[in-house]
């Protein structure tokens, strides 16, 4: 197929890698210089969304927050202005369900389809063609898109119509948060109980306690690389998408509050550009101890 890719950053170039490795030709466009390891393999570099929607026939978006997709699709020279009927736009960032399906209308009122499919996984899931992939649209439109789908992950499921892949994107961010909170909370205290946290991590991942973000994230708490990753400033803006959601649906998600709360107070320690997983630092911040340190 064509297949244009805009947003190639940590997550969106080893995807867009996928997928020119898969036999597609790749049109792509980023905000800053296309990566040449991309154009050495095929990709063929646009100046805009515009020549990217010209050129494929279906358009991937892989950028920040919900402004940035309203952009990438309809500024000036932006994705919409170079659609024509029958092609599919398929947006995979993160953002707000509610704009997604605003987004949606605009884009089927050109007669072109739409879904929204937001993944999980994080960077080794974008290099290792394992992402977990939530999808809202209709299914003869994710039907078309599934095999592109089936090379940058592994679980992929149409969740239902569209911004329905979007609200499965911010339960699963609830979820990862408070799993980073509770990996946080107990290797911290193993280490300051005086046991080896690296050590400790190995026991909990051969029991019920074991997850992926125990294994991939605790692994950089104990070693202490916070380079993303999943920046914490995009984990902020999931939660953000959370608790406004919550609080129009009269719902209490106290738990998410304080992750939320948490990354804010990693933020204000210049923590914004941290990978997610140090979360952990204001918890140690709080304690005045550090996972490595020797207790007293």
């Amino acid at each position: 197929m064509k297949i244009g890719f805009i947003g190639l950053g940590i997550m969106g170039t080893p995807m867009a890698g996928h997928l020119i490795k898969g036999g597609h030709q790749l049109y792509l466009h980023t905000r800053g210089s296309v990566p040449p390891e991309l154009v050495a393999a095929g990709g063929k570099a646009c100046a805009s969304g515009r020549e990217v929607a010209q050129q494929a026939d279906i358009v991937i978006t892989m950028v920040p927050d919900t402004p940035d997709v309203g952009k990438a699709l309809f500024a000036e020279d932006g994705v919409a202005a170079g659609l024509s009927p029958g092609k599919v736009v398929v947006d995979m960032s993160s953002i707000s369900p509610v704009e997604t399906k605003e987004y949606a209308q605009k884009i089927q009122a050109l007669g072109c389809g739409y879904l929204d499919a937001p993944v999980s996984g994080g960077d080794v899931g974008a290099r290792n063609a394992t992402l977990s992939i939530m999808c809202g649209g209709e299914p003869a439109v994710f039907e078309r898109v599934k095999p592109v789908f089936e090379l940058m992950g592994k679980n992929i499921t149409l969740v239902g119509a569209v911004g329905d892949g979007q609200t499965a994107k911010v339960a699963n961010q609830i979820v990862v948060a408070l799993t980073i909170n509770a990996v946080a909370e107990g290797l911290l205290f193993a280490a300051k109980a005086g046991a080896d946290p690296a050590k400790v991590r190995q026991a909990l991942l051969g029991g019920l306690a074991t997850s992926r973000i125990l294994e991939i994230l605790g692994e950089r708490m104990v070693k202490r690389t916070f380079d993303p990753g999943f920046r914490i400033a995009l984990h902020q803006k999931d939660l953000n998408l959370a608790l406004t959601a919550a609080r129009q649906l009269g719902l209490a998600l106290p738990a998410t509050a304080t992750a939320q709360q948490l990354f804010s107070a990693c933020v204000a320690h210049g923590g914004a550009a941290w990978d997610h997983s140090g979360l952990v630092r204001a918890l140690e911040k709080l304690s005045g101890f550090e996972i490595g340190q020797q207790p007293n």
